[in-house]
Parts: C-alpha cells; structure tokens; sequence
C-alpha cells in the first residue's frame, strides 16, 4: 500500500516527519523536555539565556560561557537605524501587534541582508538565528511604545532577558519577583515539540529560505487563535464569568452552545500541562484575587466538563494561567501573543539550525478527492 493509499490521521497528528534532538512532548505522561532536561526543572532552576544557550549549543553552559553568551546577547539586541525609522509607521493603532512583528522581523532579515540558508555556512546561519532571537523582544516593546505615542527604550547590557523585556515595554526596570515570573514562564514557552508554528518555521527553512523569512512565516502561524492567539482569550473567559457564583451556570452554558471554553484542553496532553501546573504554583507565588478566582473558575470548569463530557481529559493548558502571570506582571493584554512569540523565536531558532543541516525539502503529498480526472473540456460558453 503506498502513503497516498494509507489513511493518514487528519491534521497530520501522531506522524513522525522529522528526527530532532531538541526535545519532545510525552502527552501521556504530562512531560516535555529541553534536550535531555525537563522543561519544567529547567524554569525553576535556570535563567531564560542558559536554556537559550542549551538548544542552540547543546549543552548547558559554564560559568564562564553563561558570561560571554550574556554578553553576545547584549551586543546583539540593538536595532540597526533604518528598522528604528520603520517602527512609528509599522505601530499603527490598526495594526494588531504580532502583524506589526511579523513586518519588522521581514525588514530586519531584508536590512541585515541574511542570505538563504541554502548558500549560508553554519556560522552565518548560526549568528543570524541569535540576531533574530535577540532582537525580537527588542522589537515587540519598540513597536508597543510606538503604538502608545510613548518614546522608544533602548535595551539595557545589565539586564537579563525577561528583565529587559519589561523595561523596554514599561522604561524602568521591574522589580526581581516579576522579571523572575516572566523568565519561568517565557523558558516554559521556548519550544514544545512540533508544533504548528515549529513545524511551519522547519518546513520553509527546508527550502533554503532564510532565517528571517522562516520566523516571519513561523510568526504567521502562531497568529491563529488555535495556537497562539488563547492567553488574552483565557483571560476574557474570567472577564466574561465576573463572579465565582457564576461560574457553574456560564460553563453549563457555553458547553449548551458548542462554544470552545480557551485555556481548557490540548491536542497533545491527556492529563495535566506541566507548564500550566508551574504557571499555577507562579501565579500564586503573585498571589491576589485574581488568582484565587483562577483556581476557583479552574477547579469548577474541570468538575462541570467531567460531567458534560465524560471519558475526555479536559484540563487547563498553558494559556489559562499565562494570561494570569503575565496580567500580573504588567504586561499588556494586547502584548500576551508577542511575548509568547518573543520567547517561542528562540525554539523556532534551534529548529530551524537543525533543519539546515538536512537538504532534503519537505514536500507531503495530497490524496485528491475532486472528480474523476482526465475529463473532457468543455467548449467556451
């Protein structure tokens, strides 16, 4: 029996496309890892740079190779002048945020000339994936402050990571417990298997595009509300639910009417999300009403869901309790899907390292499903 004869599970789910060395996903379990390191362990016992470092190295860094990888980081954050130009006019008030991303990442790979991976040697691909990288937080806060009529902040060669990602979106530097929130949950977002996005990003960099042109593409699919769009859709649910004595009658209802209930299910994980699980233990760490009323709507939606839909895992996933995190952290609603993107652009990096070193293109096949063909042309009418 041929591929095209075999019946191919719908959206691809469960096919082995790839080989990768980056990590994987254990839906089963409620487990995924960095390399050979949980995830989760990695969050709450290293910074944001030393993951970054383990997926595009390989191997988690010294001492001495976490200074000099900082200090490369640093060095590549800045904006080149012409992008810096582009940006009021990229941060229309019309423009949603992660299409305004999605520009200034074309410009900056269109700016900086980065040639197609094709033709590039692994230096060069490897120094622009930590360009983009470096430069895309800086991005999603130049464009945020542009979009509000408030000066441009220059990244800073003290701060870390999630540190400077606060300060260029707010100017001045956030307090330890909220940069410290932010860097656990933007290390729980840098990768997580073969995504939509993930797999978009691997798919155009197997044409020989180049770096930019991938993440762009990359960016692209994260724009859909099935992927990337859920944070501030999880937080409209609590906004919609008001009161916690509200909360078993507007589940019961939404579920009456066929309405997706954001931030509860996955297409990976039938059991608890070990990412919303630690957001969780973050938010409380916060602490404040909105959290206890989290976990109150949380712990109703689950018990109603295991009665309306019996036999179907159905908990939180990672959005439900970002969206909390990063409301309490100040960051803006507007900007929950660019910072997951800001995080995210260094596992689509790694990806996209692993998968210039293959030169095969990836090119599926279609069962084709319309009339019978050849069939006669009609004549012109």
């Amino acid at each position: 029996m041929t591929m095209t004869d075999a019946a191919v599970p719908r959206g691809l789910k469960g096919v082995i496309v790839a080989d990768t060395a980056l990590g994987d996903v254990r839906g089963l379990e409620g487990f995924y890892h960095y390399r050979q390191y949980s995830a989760p362990e990695l969050a709450r016992a290293r910074s944001f740079e030393d993951v970054w470092y383990l997926l595009f190295e390989g191997e988690l860094p010294t001492a001495a190779q976490r200074d000099a990888y900082a200090e490369r980081l640093a060095a590549a954050r800045p904006l080149p002048d012409e992008l810096l130009e582009l940006v009021p006019a990229l941060a229309s008030p019309l423009t949603p945020p992660l299409a305004a991303l999605r520009t200034a990442v074309s410009q900056l790979g269109a700016i900086e000339g980065m040639p197609p991976t094709y033709d590039a040697d692994r230096g060069t691909i490897h120094a622009n994936a930590l360009r983009v990288c470096a430069a895309t937080p800086v991005l999603v806060a130049a464009l945020f402050r542009a979009s509000i009529g408030a000066p441009v902040v220059a990244p800073r060669e003290d701060l870390g990571y999630a540190a400077n990602y606060l300060y260029m979106i707010e100017g001045a530097v956030p307090d330890p417990a909220r940069a410290r929130a932010v860097e656990q949950y933007m290390i729980l977002a840098i990768d997580h298997g073969f995504n939509a996005s993930t797999f978009t990003a691997r798919v155009v960099t197997s044409t020989g595009a180049d770096v930019a042109a991938a993440v762009v593409a990359a960016i692209g699919a994260l724009s859909g509300p099935l992927h990337g769009g859920a944070p501030s859709r999880a937080l409209d649910t609590l906004d919609a639910i008001g009161t916690p004595d509200n909360t078993e009658r507007w589940v019961r209802r939404a579920v009456a009417d066929g309405e997706r209930i954001m931030g509860f299910g996955h297409a990976v994980y039938r059991t608890d999300d070990p990412r919303s699980v630690m957001l969780r233990d973050i938010a409380r760490g916060l602490g404040g009403p909105r959290v206890d009323f989290a976990v109150q709507v949380e712990a109703t939606i689950e018990r109603v869901l295991a009665e309306l839909k019996p036999g179907r895992e159905l908990h939180t996933n990672v959005e439900y309790y970002a969206g909390v995190v990063m409301e309490l952290c100040g960051i803006p609603r507007e900007l929950f899907t660019s910072t997951f993107a800001a995080s995210r652009t260094v596992g689509w990096c790694a990806n996209i390292l692993e998968q210039s070193a293959d030169t095969a293109i990836i090119r599926p096949s279609a069962r084709y499903i319309g009339p019978e063909a050849p069939q006669p042309l009609p004549p012109p009418t």
